[in-house]
């Protein structure tokens, strides 16, 4: 049986982070700093957990105090609004959704995402980038609700942690109308070509590195980058060749800004959405990790 959590405790947890020490805390509360300490330390024994380091006589939250200081924060804003609510003074509070993407994702994919998840109710989004270790910790510490990235974590990384496949699509190369030569004689023709690609730190960068190894493709590498919207612009501007998938430039092909070189067989993009295990779930990411698809 869980212990039963003492909500004044709670609190004072709570102010004592925000404050960053005891004594801060201690005079905002009117409770005298032994007292204020005793309480911390009957709620960390009761808890089970270190919620704070002692570093050079400031208290810095441990990743577990961060985790709970974010649950208290929540508890104590609903009862707030509960209170308002039961008065008639305030509209049920909006769901908070925070949706996390490694920086590769086509942005046109988190619009899909953000108009299916207000489609699912009243919701509060908060839209992120970042590198995927550093989204994988905001995920794991429930700082993020969702995350979608183009890989699967493995091992430790991946403990607690439900991934689903959303779009698997073939790659191929896109290029301004200048390079649409290059379709004759594919893929030989890539050799010595300007090409546009992603970063070593992302898989579909390692496929291509594979792929061209096979097919004795020697091209000439202009510009690395993790920005889709960048690459895409410095294809159409003459720059070199990107490769993607098709989703990826639906409206440029469409206007005749790029075009189709070549489909890269065996090499594909997947992408992936993903949710960590938690007490208390959010109802949107739920639906969303259920139904989402490209």
């Amino acid at each position: 049986m869980n212990p039963w959590i003492n909500y004044h405790h709670l609190f004072y947890f709570k102010t004592i982070a925000e404050e960053g020490s005891v004594s801060k805390a201690a005079e905002i509360l009117r409770i005298g700093q032994p007292t204020l300490s005793a309480q911390l330390k009957l709620f960390e024994d009761t808890m089970g957990i270190q919620l704070f380091e002692r570093q050079h006589k400031k208290l810095i939250l441990t990743e577990q105090g961060r985790v709970a200081l974010d649950y208290a924060r929540n508890i104590f804003k609903m009862g707030s609004e509960m209170y308002e609510v039961l008065h008639d003074r305030l509209k049920p509070m909006k769901t908070s959704l925070h949706i996390g993407a490694i920086d590769s994702i086509p942005k046109q994919i988190i619009l899909e995402l953000v108009k299916q998840a207000v489609q699912l109710g009243p919701c509060q989004i908060t839209l992120s980038e970042g590198k995927p270790d550093e989204l994988l910790r905001e995920l794991s510490a429930h700082r993020v609700d969702l995350m979608v990235t183009n890989f699967l974590p493995a091992g430790v990384d991946a403990k607690g942690l439900s991934p689903r496949s959303i779009t698997k699509k073939n790659v191929a190369f896109y290029a301004s109308p200048a390079f649409l030569h290059l379709r004759n004689d594919f893929p030989r023709s890539l050799s010595g070509q300007p090409v546009i690609l992603p970063t070593y730190d992302s898989k579909l960068r390692q496929d291509l590195e594979h792929w061209a190894h096979i097919h004795h493709v020697d091209w000439d590498i202009v510009t690395e980058s993790q920005d889709v919207s960048v690459k895409k612009l410095l294809a159409m501007h003459d720059l070199g060749l990107m490769a993607a998938a098709a989703h990826t430039v639906t409206r440029q092909v469409k206007e005749g800004a790029l075009v189709e070189i070549g489909i890269l067989q065996g090499v594909h993009e997947e992408l992936f959405l993903v949710t960590a295990a938690r007490k208390i779930e959010n109802p949107i990411a739920i639906q969303l990790h259920k139904d989402f698809m490209i």
